[in-house]
Formats: structure tokens, sequence, C-alpha cells
């Protein structure tokens, strides 16, 4: 019995996906649990595995095509089962976008979580001009005639919606005699998307999918949300002696002053319940654990991975652990149960020379805090000018489950941390 492979919900997020690459062919056999795909979701790429044994019979979703979650991608049948009337009735994934132009290097910045920057960059959408050809613009029927003929698809000119190839296409190239015979191997039988459109002083970069939920989120935060900002300094003093002598014990022993910043946070919000806390429309819900988000850059836009009961761990253990998510986010190879479940966010661009910023709070969640750059700053003390390293953080607040007076007795209880370090090592 045909069995369909459909576009699964790999994340919990996920409300479509990207065919990124299709590790089996038309024609292998392949058993239940096999990989057939590399899927992109909103969060990283994920394997789309076989659901019953059989033979991949045909595939309906090109290389680069986004679709919605459910829609038909390929088809797993035995050999000699007829999949026709399966094939033809089914919908058609949406079209393959414009290829993405090389991203320039670096990690893309912003002050926002789940891959929300704060401000965010203006996005356009990808433009898809009519095109002509490759099979990554045509339908499952018009991919089929062509083949029973011994038509290559670049030959064709589509009528469908943004130039997609249909079944009149290709009945008109044969009638016609236009089209030209495929070459085996040729390029015209890829799937090849069109370019990115570009005119003269700019081009269109098409979306990606984490690049999609940034957008989305932005519309979910930054207008329903009732945010007001609050803004400390922190004097990094002791906290610049506490990591010099725990540097001279060795390297198992170096932390970052992101690391104290990340240990402070999770010990300070086990202290402040009403502050860990998500905003549930009806009732807000305080945690008694604390997992900690941690945005990352990467070269798609932002993620946010979680260290799970940060308020239980010893500061190596974060930094540890705040490392090796860090690398996973780059390298899409987060799983959802690590990026999902935070209580409340922690945003750092001081690596990036970022003085102050303000950060996009993360719903459910009631806070985020936004890290700056730490800086010298001249005093007098006591009469006597000398030098002091301070760091500026900015907490956004949901006004909603969060007052003034809150919010400030959490970075007062933070202070105390940071100014006294030696508060979170015993």
């Amino acid at each position: 019995m045909a069995t369909k492979v459909v576009m699964e919900a790999l994340s919990p997020t996920m409300e479509e996906g990207r065919v990124v690459k299709w590790t089996r062919a038309e024609g292998d056999a392949v058993k239940a649990g096999d990989v057939l795909a590399e899927v992109e979701t909103d969060k990283a790429v994920m394997e789309l595995v076989a659901r019953a044994d059989g033979v991949l019979r045909r595939i309906l979703a090109p290389v680069d095509t986004s679709a919605p979650v459910g829609t038909l991608l390929a088809v797993i049948a035995a050999a000699g089962e007829d999949i026709g009337a399966l094939v033809a009735g089914a919908p058609a994934a949406p079209p393959a976008p414009s290829a993405p132009s090389p991203r320039p290097g670096g990690a893309a910045a912003g002050g926002g979580t789940s891959g929300t920057p704060a401000p965010p960059p203006s996005a356009s959408p990808a433009a898809t001009p009519p095109a002509s050809g490759g099979t990554g613009r045509s339908s499952p029927l018009a991919r089929r005639l062509a083949a029973d003929a011994g038509v290559s698809l670049g030959a064709v000119s589509g009528s469908g919606p943004g130039g997609r190839i249909v079944k009149r296409d290709v009945e008109a190239a044969l009638a016609g005699g236009g089209a030209r015979p495929a070459v085996p191997g040729a390029a015209g039988d890829m799937p090849a998307p069109a370019p990115a459109a570009a005119g003269p002083g700019f081009r269109d970069i098409p979306l990606t999918q984490i690049r999609k939920t940034i957008a989305r989120r932005l519309v979910e935060s930054i207008g329903p949300i009732p945010t007001f900002y609050l803004t400390a300094e922190y004097d990094l003093g002791r906290v610049s002696e506490m990591r010099a002598a725990m540097a001279a014990m060795g390297d198992d022993y170096k932390v970052s002053v992101n690391d104290v910043i990340l240990k402070a946070v999770a010990t300070a919000l086990a202290q402040h319940p009403e502050v860990n806390a998500h905003w549930l429309g009806d009732r807000i819900r305080q945690h008694d654990r604390v997992h900690l988000g941690m945005a990352v850059a990467t070269d798609d836009g932002l993620i946010v991975p979680v260290i799970f009961d940060a308020h239980a761990k010893r500061m190596r253990e974060i930094s540890r652990e705040a490392r090796e998510l860090a690398k996973k986010a780059r390298e899409r190879k987060l799983k959802p149960e690590e990026y999902t479940g935070s209580t409340f966010s922690v945003s750092n661009l001081g690596m990036f020379g970022i003085d102050q910023f303000t950060a996009i709070i993360n719903p459910p969640e009631c806070g985020i805090l936004a890290i700056g750059t730490a800086s010298d700053q001249v005093v007098l003390d006591a009469g006597t000018a000398r030098t002091r390293k301070v760091l500026r953080v900015t907490m956004s607040c949901d006004h909603r489950a969060v007052d003034g007076a809150v919010g400030a007795t959490f970075l007062q209880a933070l202070r105390r941390m940071i100014e006294n370090p030696l508060m979170l090592v015993y």
C-alpha cells in the first residue's frame, strides 16, 4: 500500500519547511526510519525519515521547495504499485523560491529572542518573476508528461502562477515542436531555481524559515505587549578580579564575563519568580525553575537555545553548556527540545561593541535582559580619580505582569550578584 511522505512538523513552532536536500533518489529502496531528506525548519535543519518500507517512487517537491506542514512531498510504494491517482490528485507543493545570494561573512546581530532582533532589519519578500524552465517551477503532472515525452523542461515556458510550468505548457510545446529533447545529465534537467531578483543598486534576498519566524514573532511581541524599559550600570571590578584568580588556577576554571552574567541572572531569577514568569492571558505563571534562554547570532538570524535549571548549575557548568549550545546553534544542529521552554531570556551584544540596546520580549516570557559592552569609566573615589569597568544592562518588561518596582527590585538583586560575584560560587 502506498505511503505518503508529507512535510512533518519537525519542531513545535514549525508551520512550513524548506527541502534542503533529498538523500534518496526516485527508485531507491527504503526502510522505515531511513532518512529521506533534510528539511529547514524555523529553527534548524532536521531529518525527514521514511514511515514505511518500499520504494521511493516519486519525489514531488524539488530541492529548495518551501511547503506548509502536511503538504505531500513524495510517495513510497511497492515497485509495481499504481500511484497515478495518488500523485495526480495531490495538491502540488508550492514552487521553489528564488535562490539566496551569497551571504556576507559574519553573524547577524540583533537584540531580540526566538530569532527576533531589535530593531529589526528591513527585509523584502523574494520576488518571483515569471520564468521558464526548471523542474523546480513545474507541476508534478507536467514533469511526468515531459519525462514520458523525453522533453527538457528547460525549453518550456510556464503559464501558471509565477511562471510555473503546468500540463498545458508541456502539451503546447509538444504540439509546436519547439521543445528540445532532454539530454541525460544536462543542466536543464536538474532543479534550477530562478536567481534572486536584482536591479541597479539592489538585490532581493529570499526569506529563510528562521527569518520568516523572526518577522512573525516581531508582530506577536512588539505590538500587543505593553513594554517598558529599565537600565542600570554595574561595576565589574570584582568580576575582573575573580576571573583573573580563576584563570590562574588553570584553563578548566576560566570563565567569561558573559558566563558570570548568566549565572547571576539565573540566581536572581530564582529569588524573584515574579520576573521568571509567563503571561498566559487569563493568568500569570511563576516558575520555580529557571530555564534561561540565550540569544545566539547565526548567519540566518537569532536563535535562543536554553540552559535548563540554570539556577542549580555551577558557573563552570553554565560556561561549558553555553559554549556547546552556541556552537550547535551556529551549525544549525539544535534539537527542538534545546531551544524551547525558556522562562526568561538574555541577549548580549557587548562583543559587537554595542553600549546599550533594548531587546524584544519573547512571549509568553515577561522579560528579557539586554547586555551591552563593558567599558572603562573614570570616577572620583574619595577625591581621587580612578578607572572602573562598567557594564550597562537594559531590561524589557511586560507591564501586564511586571511592574516598575518589581523590575527594579530584580535589577537590584542582580547588582548584588555581579558586584559581589563570590555570592555565585559559594
